[in-house]
């Protein structure tokens, strides 16, 4: 277990290094059917080499010093058997336009990933019930990627390497539907179609692993290259 609480750290500091979270944000992994590892309940770029990370059950109460708003994981690991990270964060793009309670239509590559759409929770209070995270990840529905309005957003992929690849996606299109608001020509431009989506948003080629060596290049915990 040792060796996912590295890689939970890991991404902690990751996703603080490239602005995707601040003093809040957190991050998980599965452990296995009924358990994850959290992050600790502090500013992610902050996480010390070696620091604990929490068990916390997929089912039940939260441990003593979770943060609330770990319920959003606990649902996604409940609903998803297959979800193996999880990444709550306030990208500043993904804010802006989580804002104005909209959500980024599929424009570019990294948006296919989040076919057949991002959902939108447009409850603008802290999700710290489980009545508001069921709610929370209903609208999310089957996409890999949510935004809160007001605040921020949380993404779900097959392993938490993947999950911070995909905040890291989620923010980007943002970027990318902001920009096309700001030209006046996002109602002329059409969105990806579905199936085009679905085809484009492949595994191979590494894609995942190439952006999480992006992400955590030069952490402290990742172990050194061979001569």
């Amino acid at each position: 277990m040792e060796e996912l609480a590295k890689t939970v750290r890991i991404a902690a500091r990751a996703l603080g290094r490239a602005g995707l979270v601040h003093a809040y944000g957190h991050c998980s992994a599965r452990v296995d059917e009924d358990h994850f590892l959290v992050c600790p309940a502090r500013p992610m770029a902050q996480v010390a080499p070696g620091e604990a990370c929490t068990l916390v059950p997929v089912r039940g109460p939260l441990p003593e010093g979770v943060l609330g708003e770990v319920r959003l994981h606990q649902q996604i690991y409940a609903r998803r058997p297959q979800a193996g990270g999880v990444v709550r964060f306030m990208g500043p793009q993904l804010m802006v336009l989580a804002a104005l309670g909209r959500v980024p239509e599929i424009r570019h590559g990294f948006g296919t990933y989040f076919t057949p759409r991002v959902g939108l929770w447009s409850d603008i209070q802290l999700v710290r019930d489980d009545e508001k995270a069921a709610g929370a990840i209903d609208a999310m529905g089957e996409s890999a990627g949510l935004l809160m309005r007001g605040n921020g957003g949380v993404v779900a992929g097959n392993s938490l390497e993947e999950a911070t690849g995909l905040a890291f996606y989620l923010e980007d299109m943002c970027r990318i539907e902001l920009a096309a608001l700001s030209s006046g020509l996002a109602s002329s431009a059409p969105a990806i179609a579905q199936e085009d989506a679905m085809r484009r948003a492949t595994r191979a080629g590494l894609i995942f692993e190439r952006m999480w060596d992006h992400l955590t290049a030069g952490d402290p915990e990742l172990a050194a290259s061979p001569n």
